[in-house]
Formats: structure tokens, C-alpha cells, sequence
């Protein structure tokens, strides 16, 4: 298997990004009052729960927000140490769509306080059996107002050179979690491979223009990335190469179907395709792979004529067969019967 190690001297290209979302849960410790002085067991042996004291409906937004700034990162950054590591390029842009959902979260904290009395005595009628326990907890605006933040870190890494104790410089860790960002890469271009398969591509017989989205969102971030690890930009080029392949308008079927199938197995497997990218590197270019991919056959043989290799000559020694996972053959990745002829079987 071709290794995965990234160099500490892509240090120089990214920036870290830790981002803290503080929401208010609206929850208290329920208590032995709340029960009417109930018998309980001791506390080593259970504890009571929690109540709500406001309507967790008024707070979903928050969560909303959260989740918008995390998939934000994830489709622009990698996650590195307790954040994410972004291209320093594209720190501008980043930072601004930050500032975009930090805005909105602001707004919206502040349309929730001014009506949180009210929503408290809302919540209070709705659940006027047990009023008096959830008057016993109300805390004020102010207090949420403090549990309630959106904000981030920017900066720079760089190694330890020295110390005066040479321990703390040998094991200062950066280096492990820098050499193995590029694993994090490809497992999380894995991932979300896996996830455009089950909601866009899985036993489609015909997707529209909107199926190759999420692809030019995966593009994107390896384009981004590409110095992170030799194999990024390699992958970045196929995906591209295959969107290239997809006619401008109509909706997409058939062999240009089973092309995108094939190039999301394949970006689901992150060994076959760090193995295909190092094709790339050798000199096989992008369409190479993808005739292969839409092929179906792990035996497939590279060309005989320059369209195998990019300077047109042949290297006797090179191992020229891809080597495509199983999940990548036509018919595991599209049902046989539900494929047009297409001369491929």
C-alpha cells in the first residue's frame, strides 16, 4: 500500500482554525424539592435528572448555526488538533463566511432574549402541572446571554526548535499529528464519498446536474489541500477529468452515470484510490483511470498508445493494470438489471 505522510513543511501553507459555539441547553438539575421530598435512593447508587425551563424549539436555530459553521470548515478544511487546518489562501474567504453565520447567530441570540420572559411563562402554561419546579430554576436573560457565544482562533503552527530541555523538543508531538493529516484527508474525502453515495448516487438509473454538487464541493477542498499530501492534487485531477466528461445539459444516464458511480466507489476507498493517484504520479493521466473505472475490470491494460501516458512514451517496468476495489466494478456498483445495455456485460 502506498504511504500516507504528509510534511511538516506543509506547516508553511495552512493556518489552524479552533472554533468554540457556546449554546444554553436550558436545562437545571432537577432536585429532591422538585419531588414533594419524595424518598430517593443515596446518591451513590442514582441521581436525578434534569428539567427544561425554557422551549427547546426556541433553540434549535442555535444548533442549526453550529452545525452550518462545522460543515462549512469540514468542506474547506481538514480536521487537525482541536480544530481544522485551511489552505492560508483561502483564510479571507473562510473567515468571512464565519463572520456571516457568527452574525446570524448574534441576531438570533438576541431575538431570543428579548422574548425570553415571555417564552419562559409559555413554557410555564404548557406545562402548568409541574410550574412550580421549573419557577424554582428560572434563571435570568443575563445568564444566557453569558452561555451563549460564537467564536474561533486563527493562527499559525510551527515546530519546536529548541528548549532548554531537549525532552520537551523530542516530544513535542506535532510532527505525528502533522504526518498523519493526509490519512485524515482521504478518510474524510472517504466519508463523505460514502454519504454522496447513499443520498445521490445509489441505485440511480438517472440523476440531474444537481448529482455533480457535492463532487465539485469534494473538488474544491482538494484542490485547496493539494499541498498537503503528493496524492491530493493526483485525485483532485480525476475528479475533475470525470466532471469534464459530463455533458452541459439533459439530465445524466447511462455511461455517464456509471463514470460518476464508479468515481464515488472510488472515492470511498481511500487505498485504491492513493494507489490510482500514484498512477497519475507516474505519468498515467486522469483518463486513464476513469476508462478503467468505467470499464469495470480490475484487469484492465493501460493503453498502448500516449493516451496511458502523459509524455506519450511506454515504461516497460511500470505496472500498468489499476488496482480497482471490488466495489468498483459496473454491476456492483448499479444493479445489472436496472442498466440499459451498454455493451459493458
Amino acid at each position: 500500500m502506498t504511504p500516507i505522510i504528509s510534511d511538516i513543511r506543509i506547516l508553511d501553507n495552512l493556518l489552524a482554525l479552533n472554533l468554540n459555539v457556546s449554546l444554553w441547553s436550558a436545562r437545571r438539575k432537577m432536585n429532591q424539592e422538585d419531588l414533594g421530598g419524595a424518598e430517593l435512593p443515596p446518591e451513590d447508587l442514582a441521581s436525578l435528572g434534569s428539567k427544561r425551563i425554557a422551549d427547546p424549539e426556541n433553540l434549535k436555530v442555535f444548533g442549526t448555526l453550529k452545525a452550518r459553521a462545522f460543515n462549512y470548515l469540514d468542506r474547506h478544511g481538514v480536521r487537525f488538533m482541536s480544530g481544522w487546518a485551511i489552505p492560508e489562501e483561502k483564510a479571507g474567504e473562510i473567515v468571512q463566511e464565519l463572520c456571516n453565520i457568527r452574525n446570524d447567530f448574534q441576531k438570533e441570540k438576541e431575538a431570543f432574549l428579548a422574548d425570553y420572559d415571555q417564552n419562559v411563562q409559555g413554557w410555564i402554561e404548557k406545562h402548568h402541572q409541574w410550574g412550580e419546579i421549573i419557577r424554582n430554576s428560572i434563571v435570568g436573560p443575563d445568564y444566557v446571554r453569558a452561555r451563549m457565544d460564537f467564536r474561533w482562533q486563527l493562527y499559525k503552527v510551527s515546530p519546536l526548535a529548541q528548549h532548554t530541555d531537549n525532552t520537551a523538543v523530542l516530544e513535542a508531538g506535532l510532527a505525528e499529528e502533522v504526518q498523519g493529516l493526509g490519512g485524515t484527508l482521504f478518510g474524510e474525502v472517504a466519508k463523505s464519498a460514502e454519504d454522496i453515495w447513499r443520498r445521490v448516487y445509489h441505485g440511480k438509473t438517472e440523476v440531474t446536474h444537481k448529482a455533480l454538487s457535492p463532487l465539485r464541493t469534494l473538488h474544491s477542498k482538494l484542490t485547496g489541500l493539494s499541498f498537503v499530501e503528493p496524492h491530493v492534487a493526483p485525485v483532485a485531477d480525476i475528479v475533475q477529468a470525470a466532471l469534464q466528461r459530463i455533458p452541459k445539459k439533459g439530465n445524466i444516464t447511462g455511461t455517464d452515470l456509471l463514470l460518476l458511480q464508479g468515481l464515488v466507489c472510488l472515492l470511498k476507498d481511500s487505498d485504491a484510490l492513493v494507489a490510482h493517484a500514484q498512477k497519475v504520479i507516474e505519468g498515467y493521466g486522469p483518463a486513464f483511470v476513469l476508462d478503467a473505472l468505467l470499464a469495470g475490470s480490475a484487469t484492465a491494460s493501460a493503453p498502448d498508445v500516449p493516451a496511458g501516458r502523459r509524455d506519450g512514451t511506454v515504461d516497460a517496468e511500470l505496472d500498468d493494470a489499476p488496482i480497482l476495489p471490488d466495489t468498483l466494478s459496473v454491476e456492483t456498483a448499479v444493479p445489472h438489471s436496472a442498466i440499459p445495455s451498454l455493451g459493458l456485460w
